[in-house]
């Protein structure tokens, strides 16, 4: 069975089920979902570009900024914990940077958490090195060091409300086509919008990403002294609740073109929503995380020494090409996505000191 008649089944056993339910099926159903199969996702031959896939500048930055962490941990055994590492390329080049440092690479240990069987298997054909692979990260608990994702966050699946005379929520039905139904929205939907002092306005619809909020619980409970760094594209609450996103923020890749309609090539395209900053912030704090800090990814990496970092590795009289490579660098990754994406840390444990990748925010 192809996974549309996989969900048409269960649609029509059970009833209509909830956005979040057909969005977790369509992008991890064992084998048939869009991360558990096997075709490539990122790069050229994908789906999409992440910042890790256009070179070694970003993953070098980051670097740069676990380094600076550590330092300020005291320089004590460092974890980085990584979820959702998609080919490894941001781990490897990591890594590449953090060999340098002798004195953290020799306690140093970095754990990938991949529910992915294909992502692993990607993974592990290059990372050979202190690296390890993890089903959960109390399996690591209690542990010092960072925990770090980069585009994690918006592939997580979403429930749908809209705003009618009550907080109503999506399902999804199926007659001759799939359509949308309307139900009421449960308390803990109501709940979380309420915590923010969230009031929508009427027809206005928008996602809720509970699952990150038990993503950030579980790291919080797991972590006993050190950061948290989560990069994505996403508002706070005051842009992600304009009147313009009245529509909602879901947004579907494949094949490197952009559609808004995450009912079509069922497993084999890419379903994203943008992040609430502030819940993260917010409730974080609630589960003991501190705001470090929250900025967008090219000041972030400006102030890692980005520009620094280019000139350097420059080569004298280097041809046309690399050179519109290092242009392209810079302007992908400091104007377009480093708007496009944000950056927020958050700590626990920590020293009152301001982050080397703050300093600009």
């Amino acid at each position: 069975m192809t996974l549309t008649e996989i969900i048409i089944q269960r649609i029509q056993q059970e009833g209509p089920i909830s956005f979040r339910d057909y969005m977790e099926m369509a992008l991890y159903y064992p084998e048939l979902g869009y991360y558990t199969s096997a075709p490539h996702k990122i790069g050229t031959q994908g789906d999409f570009y992440t910042s890790s896939s256009l070179g070694s500048a970003f993953g070098t930055m980051i670097g740069r900024q676990l380094e600076d962490m550590w330092e300020l941990l005291g320089k004590e055994a460092f974890t980085i914990v990584e979820y959702g590492a998609g080919t490894g390329a941001l781990c490897h080049d990591i890594l590449n940077y953090l060999k340098n440092n002798e004195e953290l690479y020799a306690h140093l240990r970095y754990c990938i958490i991949e529910k992915s069987p294909s992502m692993r298997q990607i993974e592990a054909s290059h990372l050979t090195e202190k690296v390890s692979w993890h089903d959960s990260i109390q399996e690591l608990a209690p542990f010092t060091g960072c925990v770090l994702s980069n585009e994690l966050l918006d592939n997580l699946a979403v429930h749908q409300v809209i705003r009618r005379e009550e907080l109503m929520e999506v399902f999804v039905d199926y007659q001759a086509g799939f359509t949308e139904k309307l139900l009421p929205a449960s308390p803990p939907l109501k709940d979380y919008l309420a915590d923010l002092h969230v009031i929508l306005p009427p027809n206005f619809r928008t996602e809720i990403n509970l699952e990150a909020l038990d993503w950030l619980r579980e790291i919080a409970s797991s972590l006993t002294k050190g950061y948290v760094l989560t990069i994505d594209y996403g508002f706070t609450s005051d842009e992600l609740y304009q009147d313009y996103r009245r529509t909602g923020t879901i947004v579907c890749y494949h094949k490197h073109q952009v559609n808004e309609n995450p009912y079509q090539n069922i497993g084999e395209q890419d379903i994203t929503t943008h992040i609430n900053f502030s819940a993260l912030i917010h409730l974080g704090a609630k589960f003991g995380l501190e705001l470090c800090g929250y900025t967008n990814q090219g000041r972030f990496l400006l102030a890692l020494g980005f520009k620094e970092y280019l000139k350097n590795i420059a080569i004298p009289g280097q041809d046309e090409a690399n050179f519109k490579q290092e242009l392209f660098l810079t302007q992908t990754l400091l104007m377009d996505m480093g708007r496009k994406f944000k950056v927020l840390i958050q700590g626990k444990g920590i020293p009152p000191k301001e982050l080397l990748g703050l300093k600009l925010s």
